[in-house]
């Protein structure tokens, strides 16, 4: 399969001049088309979709707009623009000149950090696969395809990186991202959160708006690499990132919209009733929130790790925007304050910065989540609605670091086991809630028209209206 380099696969790296990566690429695509036709989006192989796609990464290219197949879908590969004289910010090689090359002695850790990024994304494709089939609207159903495609892109990138700069090793990385499905029992994918099940809209855009503000943070961290080539390509990634955010946003801000709205026209803020009228009460809401709130932060790992300190000392990860910060960029002596429980309570204590940069990521992860959850608030202060959305301790359903399996109230508080096992119903989403959730999801694929449990968005993709024929179907 002889591939047009311009064509197939826009790009900005001279693929066409380079026939090692050329050949590892043709035998690497028809295993990517081969596993988009099994586990993408459900059933799509025949629609045209109104997709963005990127062809270059100045403002003009990098969302054209038209109706393409997805599996047709031009996935490209792109790095922001170099440049020649950017040094590194941070870590023992501050001041020196940004790596061009991998480091023999970073190898290994750098083909970890890309292996684990690109693990991620045809994961969130894999445990998105169904939702096509109950998708509220055409405008949503086109957005989520953007999404998935763009995950795909995103995988593309990290591939490029692996056999562009990692030999044979990296070949084979590239092959295995493929291998490993989300939730597979043998091999499945490499960070818990892209195990979970992705089973209805509402836990789409919570996944969307928290794991993928993960991703935000995490591209940010590694755009700020001493090695040039991942620093441009995470760079680029955030642009795309950004839309990811975005649906979850809108989309949990549009089902409490209607919510608000029926619970303004019953009168009422009882459940049940709400229920009965087709709307999902915030009681749901906020416990789909807990749960994918607490999963994700758990993505950022241990809140003590000495591959942190590792990857930040050798110029690897950098922090969130490293370049705003005003300490000396090496943090040696510096300390943060982490959590632990000590006699049934909370406590902070002080530990070594470097150790500790996990949690200096999942601390403004949190802040920025947090900013968030205020938006949605102002839709229910806008209808005159009393309650609010509040996001749990970062200490709540623990899995991960020295919180793992604490048991611990949303608001902090160490409970007994008892006491969680008396409350989990009313923290965390129950198969009733699940099953209550999955029996409001039925296809909706007429222009303009919405499902009963959310409301339309203000305004379409791209300047065409609401009512555009997003999808059209073959």
């Amino acid at each position: 399969m002889s591939i047009d380099y311009t064509q197939k696969i826009p790009n900005n790296v001279n693929l066409a001049d380079d026939r090692t990566l050329q050949r590892a690429l043709e035998q690497w695509q028809p295993n990517f088309i081969q596993w988009w036709d099994d586990v993408g989006p459900e059933g799509s192989t025949n629609y045209d979709v109104y997709l963005r796609t990127a062809t270059s990464v100045d403002p003009q290219g990098w969302a054209v707009f038209d109706y393409v197949k997805m599996r047709d879908y031009r996935w490209g590969i792109f790095l922001n623009p170099a440049d020649a004289n950017r040094q590194i910010q941070f870590g023992d090689h501050k001041g020196e000149k940004a790596w061009q090359d991998v480091p023999g002695e970073h190898r290994a850790n750098l083909r970890r950090i890309i292996v684990t990024q690109g693990d991620t994304e045809p994961a969130s494709v894999e445990q998105q696969r169904h939702l096509g089939l109950t998708a509220p609207s055409l405008y949503d159903l086109r957005n989520l395809f953007q999404v998935n495609v763009e995950e795909g892109r995103h995988l593309w990138a990290m591939v490029y990186l692996l056999q562009r700069f990692f030999g044979r090793d990296g070949r084979e990385e590239a092959g295995a991202l493929l291998e490993r499905t989300s939730g597979d029992v043998n091999n499945p994918r490499i960070l818990g959160a892209f195990n979970e099940k992705t089973p209805d809209w509402l836990a789409f855009f919570m996944f969307t708006y928290f794991t993928d503000r993960d991703g935000k943070f995490q591209l940010a961290a590694l755009a700020e690499s001493a090695f040039d080539p991942l620093a441009r390509t995470t760079k680029f990634m955030l642009t795309e990132e950004a839309h990811h955010m975005f649906v979850g946003e809108s989309g949990v801000s549009r089902v409490i919209q209607r919510t608000a709205q029926v619970m303004n026209e019953l009168k009422t803020d009882d459940p049940k009733k709400i229920r009965e009228a087709g709307a999902i009460d915030l009681g749901t809401i906020q416990r789909y929130l807990n749960f994918h709130y607490s999963v994700t932060i758990d993505l950022f790992g241990a809140d003590q790790s000495s591959n942190a300190a590792t990857f930040y000392s050798s110029g690897l990860k950098g922090r969130y925007e490293e370049g705003k910060r005003s300490d000396d960029h090496v943090l040696k002596g510096q300390t943060y304050k982490v959590l632990e429980v000590k006699d049934g309570q909370l406590v902070e204590k002080d530990v070594p910065m470097l150790n500790a940069l996990n949690e200096v990521l999942r601390d403004d992860f949190i802040k920025d989540s947090v900013a968030g959850v205020g938006r949605w608030n102002r839709v229910l202060e806008k209808a005159a609605i009393a309650t609010r959305l509040v996001v749990p301790h970062k200490a709540f359903n623990r899995k991960i670091g020295a919180l793992a399996g604490i048991r611990m109230s949303p608001e902090g508080r160490v409970v007994s086991e008892e006491e969680w096992k008396a409350n989990e119903g009313r923290w965390l989403p129950s198969d009733e809630d699940r099953a209550f959730v999955a029996s409001l999801m039925g296809r909706v694929v007429e222009p303009g028209r919405f499902a009963n449990w959310i409301a339309p968005p203000a305004m379409g993709i791209n300047k065409q209206p609401v009512d555009f024929e997003y999808v059209r179907f073959g």
